[in-house]
């Protein structure tokens, strides 16, 4: 069972409305990517290249294009056993202004 996700900052769905339908389909696979290494309870893919967001406490990165990056949190499990992700930010270098 793969892991659950949330987007409870508002930031991110105007994120995703401004994105393009390429950059949309270029997140999503990203996000299947990082679902199937968490789903398998492995390392994440190093070309995720997820690692925490420097001068905040929990909130990581992973990138899903040249200029592609989408900020989350993990928050408590809503199915045992089952990471929860809840993404924070979508879209490019500029969201770091507010990650």
């Amino acid at each position: 069972m793969a892991p659950t996700f949330d987007a409870q900052d508002p930031g991110f769905q105007r994120d995703l409305e401004r994105l393009t339908e390429k950059q949309v389909e270029r997140s999503k696979a990203a996000v299947r990517q990082l679902a199937e290494d968490l789903d398998a309870n492995r390392p994440l893919r190093p070309g995720l290249r997820v690692k925490r967001v420097q001068g905040t406490a929990g909130v990581y990165e992973m990138t899903w294009a040249p200029d592609g990056r989408a900020t989350f949190e993990f928050g408590p499990e809503k199915i045992r056993g089952k990471r929860h992700v809840i993404w924070r930010r979508v879209g490019t270098h500029g969201i770091f202004k507010r990650p």
